[in-house]
């Protein structure tokens, strides 16, 4: 590290200590959040909890009626949880591709994000899960995709297997039932990759009749920092042909479009993203969005509508006055990276229809904010009130350490609700006893 990255760190160090601390975020819920005016810092105060892990005997937390309990442990950064027709469960291990630090602060966040537990090396693999009598405890664990490239997003449509690596959606014959893939990947479509590649996952989902995938790409920035240049064809949902690999942007003005699914109401489109950094705790919430075809919702230019984003330049009123408010706030820096709905009353009549959202938790606000599994009602396909905590308990009661991070979630074939933990490199099963 040089004298300037050294001078950045204790810069941050000293700004750490004096937080500014964040407001209620149940004020930030919904489709009217509190935004409160925005702040400039020279280093952006940074609260980033040490990772301790599970001890023994361990689990998060559920409310009263339900049970949770540890699937596997054991994995390199798990970050999708996918099951399969036959039952079957396939969980993507993956991390950041290696890349290069573009800006001096690069060097501070970094080795920060990594107290909690960001940094762990990833499988680039995917491994399957067999849990024949549906207790929640496999007796078959094999790797079935081997040697990917910071994998995220995949989907099964007929008996082709669409796997979205950082660069590229590959698809993979399957035959229902087999432990193992061997052929190689056939890449239908490139996708917006390096060498910077600050948002590298790419999230993945089919149409409801199967002849397009939805493909989420974040941004390569914060806030463009690193030059509008690298931002071509980045914080936008792609839609992508299956059978040709043709692709155009579907939505735009999305920064980092971590999961997408459809409604199975509606059949409607709808997006989790993480939203921009460093103008206080409070600013800017994360969302839970429709996605509209041809829509722009605002990055870089603005957020939540058209509040504008003084620190882009140049400034373009234009696409301000395009930008269209996301539908649901879910507060500020609560990082959701998995997102799935609701098929039925399996868990609890109250979670029939709705979305779980699996916050990853935030590293630059006091007090910590996410680290939770979340559930978003739904009513006539929309959402209605405030968010519901389902899991929690991956923050200590110290506040200060964490045991694990949620990430994807999945409904498997009995209705239970699955969790990949990135961070505790565990994969948990909610259910409801008998």
């Amino acid at each position: 590290m040089n004298r300037a990255s050294l001078m950045s760190l204790c810069s941050f160090a000293a700004l750490s200590a004096c937080a500014p601390q964040g407001g209620d975020p149940s004020k930030q819920y919904g489709s009217n959040p509190e935004l409160p005016a925005p702040r400039q810092f020279v280093v952006p105060p940074m609260r980033v909890p040490l990772y301790v892990g599970w001890k023994a005997g361990e689990t998060p937390t559920v409310p009263h009626g339900l049970a949770i309990q540890a699937v596997a442990t054991g994995f390199m950064h798990p970050r999708i949880v996918y099951p399969l027709p036959n039952g079957d469960i396939l969980v993507v291990e993956a991390n950041a591709p290696p890349t290069v630090n573009f800006r001096p602060k690069d060097y501070v966040t970094g080795p920060v994000v990594n107290r909690a537990g960001a940094g762990a090396p990833g499988g680039n693999r995917i491994t399957l899960l067999r849990d024949a009598n549906g207790d929640g405890k496999p007796e078959l664990r094999t790797i079935f995709l081997d040697h990917l490239n910071s994998p995220f997003g995949i989907a099964l449509v007929g008996n082709t297997l669409y796997v979205a690596d950082t660069d590229g959606i590959l698809q993979f014959p399957y035959t229902p039932g087999e432990t193992r893939i061997t052929q190689p990947g056939v890449q239908l479509t490139d996708l917006p990759a390096g060498p910077i590649d600050h948002h590298w996952t790419k999230s993945l989902v089919a149409g409801p009749d199967g002849s397009k995938l939805y493909v989420g790409v974040g941004s390569n920035s914060n806030i463009t920092e690193n030059g509008i240049d690298v931002e071509y064809g980045r914080a936008a949902v792609y839609e992508v042909d299956r059978l040709t690999g043709a692709k155009r942007i579907y939505a735009s003005g999305i920064r980092n479009p971590t999961g997408v699914a459809f409604e199975p109401q509606t059949k409607t489109l709808w997006a989790i993203a993480n939203e921009r950094d460093e103008i206080g705790p409070d600013l800017v919430p994360d969302y839970l969005t429709s996605v509209r075809d041809g829509a722009f919702y605002g990055w870089p230019y603005s957020y939540y509508g058209q509040h504008v984003d003084i620190r882009v330049h140049p400034q373009r009123p234009d696409m301000v006055a395009k930008a269209i408010p996301p539908d649901y706030a879910l507060s500020s820096h609560v990082a959701p990276l998995g997102l799935t709905f609701s098929t039925g009353q399996r868990l609890a009549p109250a979670m029939a229809n709705g979305a779980f959202i699996g916050e990853h938790g935030s590293w630059d606000r006091s007090p910590l904010n996410g680290y939770k599994v979340v559930f978003v009602p739904f009513v006539n396909g929309r959402p209605s009130g405030p968010p519901r905590t389902l899991v929690s308990g991956f923050v200590a009661a110290d506040g200060k350490t964490i045991r694990g991070r949620p990430v994807g979630v999945a409904i498997d074939r009995t209705g239970a609700l699955l969790i990949a933990d990135d961070a505790g490199n565990t994969v948990w099963r909610v259910s409801r006893p008998g």
